[in-house]
């Protein structure tokens, strides 16, 4: 007898708490009203217009947080604006929703070049060989950042002290 009202008890309890997760979206459907404004940022950024673009990626994540090409398209914006650190968090937070996201890592790797942390970018790089077994444009993209190097550090110039 308090064997079977303990099962009934525990039967109730995992039925309560399955119930909420199974109304639950799975992650790879997106709301259409955060794809079109991250549509329209797509737009905007290939005409150039970063700030616009930046914030309908906004938009679109406040509409649907798990928006992973938002926080990967906000990433390549912040990488325009030289933002590198903000690339990384953008980046780490599409990495979150999908770990394997080609995108998100080779822009992280990146940025990870620019702020001169080679060694976690040629991580990035083995990470996304593994994923890409035929290879993808991601790989080559990497790799000839890692190659170049630092483009932002050897532009700028070390400031001369003044004299009076």
């Amino acid at each position: 007898m308090r064997a079977t009202s303990r099962f009934l008890l525990i039967g109730l309890a995992s039925l309560a708490l399955a119930a909420p997760v199974s109304g639950q979206r799975s992650d790879d459907q997106i709301l259409p009203k955060s794809a079109e404004l991250q549509k329209q940022g797509r737009a905007l950024y290939s005409a150039g217009k970063l700030t616009e673009a930046e914030d309908l990626f906004e938009t679109a994540l406040a509409v649907d947080p798990r928006n992973r090409g938002a926080f990967v398209d906000l990433a390549r914006v912040a990488e325009k604006q030289h933002l590198f650190g903000k690339a990384i968090r953008m980046t780490n937070k599409a990495l979150q929703l999908e770990p394997n996201d080609a995108d998100a890592i080779a822009i992280q790797g990146e940025a990870m070049v620019e702020l001169g942390a080679v060694a976690r970018a040629q991580q990035n790089l083995q990470k996304l060989q593994t994923i890409c077994r035929q290879g993808c444009p991601q790989v080559a993209q990497l790799s000839a950042a890692i190659t170049r190097g630092p483009t932002v550090a050897s532009a700028k110039t070390p400031e001369t002290p003044k004299t009076n």
